[in-house]
């Protein structure tokens, strides 16, 4: 039976059939013996022209579109620079790695036979596209198309990858990117001042930058002022008490990050301090950061804090708090016999069965 639908497949199928049958042959190809459809719709599509193929290029199934560029590629159908622009362009990272890779081999064998500008068709999508392999990939060829200048602007970018990639450039053309980035970082007042600039100054400096960093705390890009914690939290060198005030910040990326390089630091906050920043007049960003420490913190501040929360007009903070409530138990080093911790189970005794509420109280020696 396999043999006569592969009999049936292999008479009905011709280029134009196979291009409006692609992604059933391909979906059907991922079970079992599904495989010689496949590989049969690949021997016919490799028939197919540029123009043909070039439908399965924007099909809304990712699947079609790595099936017809693999194929475009083995067939060299495509120009380095359509190559590009479809690295660019195309919102599935198999297809960009696929693609940039491509254009920039074929760029390479140009070169190699004496084309005097290969690259220069290329690298212009690569190097503006919004996702960050193709970036990278545009970044580390301007070295073998002999435009390793232009690597000194990628090092401030937003990317991390491109950031490293640029600065390797950077450093095979003899330049020093640390000095670049310190000599960014210095302009503290600069309000175009790129945050990856900050972040590409801790990914590549020493702990004796910490100090450039800490007078970026109060810059007045929010971008900046992220990348600097961050950056800080990087070099092992966040000062809880510089940071604290960072925790009521007007900008919930700043909160994010400072809640982040706090948590190490969760018990020796203030808890009467935390407790205030989750009262419901506060930002919700500043509600969730000072909760995010409190339930590191453990113990009934914890407790006492994923309580007060339940009632949050916040339906994923309160979300939150009640998972929080659900997994609480008594710290080993709290004491035991609180009144207040049997008062705050009971009020949250709709989260748990009879059982599991007896439990906790049974564990936190409250209660009967």
């Amino acid at each position: 039976m396999r043999e006569l639908a592969q009999d049936l497949l292999r008479a009905a199928l011709d280029v134009g059939s196979a291009l409006e049958l692609a992604q059933l042959i391909l979906r059907v190809g991922h079970r079992g013996r599904g495989a010689a459809g496949v590989d049969l719709l690949g021997r016919t599509l490799r028939r197919a022209s540029h123009g043909q193929l070039a439908v399965l290029f924007s099909a809304p199934d990712r699947t079609v579109r790595r099936f017809a560029y693999r194929l475009a590629v083995e067939g060299r159908l495509l120009p380095p620079a359509e190559l590009a622009r479809a690295a660019a362009q195309d919102q599935d990272t198999v297809v960009q790695d696929l693609c940039a890779t491509a254009a920039l081999a074929a760029c390479a064998d140009l070169a190699a036979r004496g084309d005097a500008e290969p690259y220069e068709s290329v690298l212009a999508p690569l190097l503006s596209a919004r996702n960050p392999r193709t970036r990278s990939a545009g970044v580390t060829a301007l070295r073998r198309a002999g435009h390793s200048q232009q690597a000194e602007r990628f090092l401030g970018d937003r990317s991390g990858v491109v950031r490293a990639c640029a600065r390797y450039v950077v450093r095979q053309r003899g330049d020093d990117p640390v000095a670049w980035y310190r000599e960014r970082c210095m302009a503290w007042e600069d309000t175009e001042l790129p945050p990856g600039a900050v972040i590409g100054l801790a990914e590549c400096g020493t702990r004796a930058d910490a100090a450039l960093l800490l007078s970026l705390l109060m810059h007045p890009v929010t971008g900046v002022r992220a990348r600097t914690v961050a950056g800080l939290r990087a070099l092992d060198c966040g000062d809880m008490e510089r940071l604290r005030p960072l925790l009521d910040d007007t900008a919930a990326a700043v909160v994010r990050e400072t809640a982040v390089s706090l948590l190490p630091h969760a018990k020796d906050l203030p808890a009467d301090w935390l407790l205030e920043r989750t009262d419901r007049e506060r930002p919700r960003h500043v509600r969730v950061g000072a909760f995010r420490l409190l339930d590191a913190r453990g113990g009934i501040v914890a407790l006492r804090a994923a309580v007060g929360l339940l009632e949050d007009p916040d339906v994923k903070l309160r979300a939150w708090a009640a998972q929080s409530v659900q997994r609480w138990h008594p710290s080993p080093d709290g004491r035991r016999g609180d009144p207040e911790v049997g008062e705050l189970l009971d009020r949250c005794r709709h989260l748990f069965s009879d059982y599991v509420l007896r439990r906790r109280k049974w564990e936190a020696w409250v209660g009967s």
